[in-house]
């Protein structure tokens, strides 16, 4: 007899499109949410670098062969589930997350976040806790003077106590056409996460981004380094903000934790 073989996983589908408006719209929302104020910092990174930090089942995303690593800073607004209305303070609150670049054997693109520092207590516990994902505890404030906005971060808990960024931009001109870079780093219609040990992704939908260009005028932070990423070398290849969008997501395939962009 000729001896058997076992079957072949199936080939891996292409990437979705880079497409700026959301695939599908999400009409019952599992979570609403607005993130409002946003910074959005990246450098460029060798996809070999980060593929060990992504969940199983992903790999890194990737423009023209690069992926990159995103520091992003805003103001998360009323958090709420369902169709209820947003919570007013405990759903409001600054945070900035580290986040890289990833695609699934399903060809969905999304993000992965490797921390996500936030002023509110109760919700990074039950973030932490209930659905495993890394939020972390810090001293935070988003201030606007003019046409310049200031983003500060001091972690508190669990740690590395201290670990801290500090990004003041500067807001430039709307952005009419923006580039496929900037559509890859802003429009991304998922997260891929992990939940007991089991992949999970998580759709989301929201208007089009307005789009800023931004200067830079200060950025310290370790933040990057303490999310288990190399330092940064040099500036920013793209830096961006938004006055935000409001944002819907749907039910993913296994329970999730409280999105970001």
């Amino acid at each position: 007899m000729p001896p058997t073989s076992s079957p072949q996983p199936p080939a891996p589908v292409p990437p979705d499109p880079i497409t700026a408006d959301a695939p599908v719209p999400i009409a019952r929302p599992l979570l609403t949410q607005s993130w409002l104020d946003l910074t959005f910092l990246h450098w460029a990174a060798d996809p070999a670098d980060v593929a060990g930090l992504l969940p199983a089942g992903t790999v890194p995303d990737t423009l023209d062969g690069v992926t990159y690593v995103g520091l992003v800073a805003f103001r998360m607004h009323r958090v709420g589930w369902f169709r209820l209305p947003g919570v007013p303070y405990l759903g409001s609150f600054p945070e900035t997350n580290v986040r890289l670049y990833s695609v699934d054997e399903h060809g969905r693109r999304g993000v992965v976040f490797r921390s996500l520092d936030a002023s509110r207590l109760l919700p990074v516990a039950v973030a932490r806790t209930g659905f495993r994902m890394p939020y972390l505890w810090s001293r935070m404030a988003v201030r606007a003077d003019g046409d310049t906005v200031t983003y500060t971060s001091s972690r508190r808990w669990p740690g590395p106590r201290g670990a801290r960024s500090r990004i003041t931009v500067r807001v430039g001109e709307r952005i009419e056409e923006p580039t496929e870079l900037e559509h890859f780093l802003t429009a991304r219609w998922g997260m891929h996460s992990t939940f007991f040990g089991r992949p999970m992704y998580l759709p989301n939908a929201h208007p089009r981004w307005p789009l800023h260009r931004a200067d830079l005028v200060e950025c310290e932070e370790d933040l990057v380094t303490a999310a288990g990423l190399p330092q940064p070398t040099g500036a920013p290849v793209s830096v961006l903000y938004s006055p935000g969008v409001p944002a819907r997501f749907d039910r993913p395939a296994r329970p999730a934790g409280i999105p970001t962009p």
